[in-house]
C-alpha cells in the first residue's frame, strides 16, 4: 500500500520561469528505503518539500497535480497535521538544534504536540537510546561533533513517531566514517521500526547497500526509478552526471574482461565475496 503518492505534480517557486519539477508521477510503499539522487539543482529537494506540506503552504508558488501522505491530501491539511506523519532532517543539523539541552530539543516538538509529560518522558527517552545518544542528554547541541548533531536531529523527528521520515543529504557534512554511522541507524529504523525512508544523498558508494529503490532525478523529472541493481547498469545514469559508486565501476571493468561477478555489487564487502567466489571457482 502506497504510504506517498503524487500524481501529475508540477510546482512552481514564485516568480519562477519554470517548474522546479515537472509531471511527477511517483508511488512509494510504506515500509520501503527510497535513495533519492540527481544532479544538484534537479528537483530533489523540493518533491521532498512536497511531502511535508511545506510546499505549497509555506513556500507558496503554484502547485499543479496531487500529493497524498499517509492518507491525507497535502494541500489540504496544514503542515502541523502532516508532521505527525512525515518528519524532515535538514542537511545540516545545526539548522534544526536550538535548544539549551539536547534533551529539550528532542522533547520541542512533542511538547508542541500538547502530549502528557510522561508520554514525553517516555518518548523522549527511547529516541536517544534509539539512536545511541542517551549519555548525550544533558550535553548542549553545540557541543557535539557533526555526527553527533546529525543523531540528536535524527532523535527528535524520531520521537514524533512519523510513519516517514525525509533526510536531505544528512552525511554531507560529515567524514565517511561518521557518515556510514548514520545511515546505518537510518537503516536499523527502518528495518526494525518499519519507517519510509526517503533519503536524498549524492555519496551512492556509502548510501547505495542500504536502499530497497533508488530514483534518479534530472531538471525536474524522473528519469529512472528501480531496483539500485538495475539502475547501476543503465546508460541513462551517466548521461546525467551521477557519479558510479567504485564497486559498480569495478564489476563493469571487470565485465569488460569477460569476468562474471553473477550480479552487481553495491558495498565492497558484497564485491570481495563475489571476487573470492568467482577465484574458488575458477581454481576448482
Amino acid at each position: 500500500m502506497a504510504v506517498i503518492e503524487a500524481r501529475n505534480l508540477t510546482y512552481s517557486y514564485p516568480f519562477a520561469d519554470k517548474p522546479a519539477i515537472e509531471d511527477i508521477n511517483l508511488a512509494i510503499e510504506r515500509g520501503e528505503f527510497v535513495l533519492l539522487t540527481g544532479p544538484s539543482g534537479c528537483g530533489k529537494t523540493t518533491l521532498c518539500r512536497c511531502f511535508n506540506g511545506l510546499i505549497p503552504h509555506f513556500y507558496g508558488g503554484k502547485l499543479e497535480g496531487e500529493v497524498w501522505v499517509a492518507g491525507l491530501k497535502t494541500d489540504e491539511h496544514p503542515i502541523h497535521e502532516l508532521a505527525k506523519h512525515v518528519g524532515l532532517v535538514f542537511q545540516n543539523p545545526e539548522n534544526q538544534l536550538f535548544a539549551l539541552t539536547v534533551e529539550k530539543d528532542v522533547a520541542f516538538g512533542l511538547e508542541n504536540l500538547g502530549l502528557p509529560r510522561d508520554e514525553i518522558r517516555r518518548r523522549v527517552d527511547w529516541a536517544l537510546k534509539v539512536t545511541g545518544i542517551y549519555d548525550l542528554k544533558d550535553r548542549a547541541p553545540f557541543e557535539l561533533s557533526g555526527g553527533q548533531q546529525q543523531r540528536v536531529a535524527i532523535a527528535s523527528i524520531l520521537a514524533m513517531q512519523p510513519e516517514i521520515m525525509v533526510l536531505d543529504e544528512p552525511t554531507s557534512f560529515l567524514d565517511p566514517l561518521s557518515a556510514r554511522s548514520i545511515l546505518e541507524t537510518i537503516y536499523q529504523l527502518n528495518r526494525e521500526l518499519g519507517i519510509t525512508i526517503i533519503l536524498i544523498e549524492h555519496r551512492l558508494d556509502l548510501a547505495a547497500r542500504y536502499a530497497d529503490r533508488i530514483i534518479v532525478m534530472d531538471r525536474g523529472h524522473i528519469i529512472l526509478d528501480g531496483e539500485p541493481r538495475k539502475i547501476f547498469l543503465d546508460d541513462r545514469i551517466k548521461l546525467v552526471g551521477v557519479g558510479l559508486p567504485k564497486v559498480v565501476r569495478l564489476y563493469l571493468a571487470l565485465r569488460d574482461d569477460n569476468v562474471n561477478l553473477k550480479r552487481v555489487p553495491l558495498s565492497p564487502e558484497e564485491a570481495s565475496r563475489l571476487i573470492a567466489e568467482v577465484l574458488n571457482s575458477d581454481r576448482s
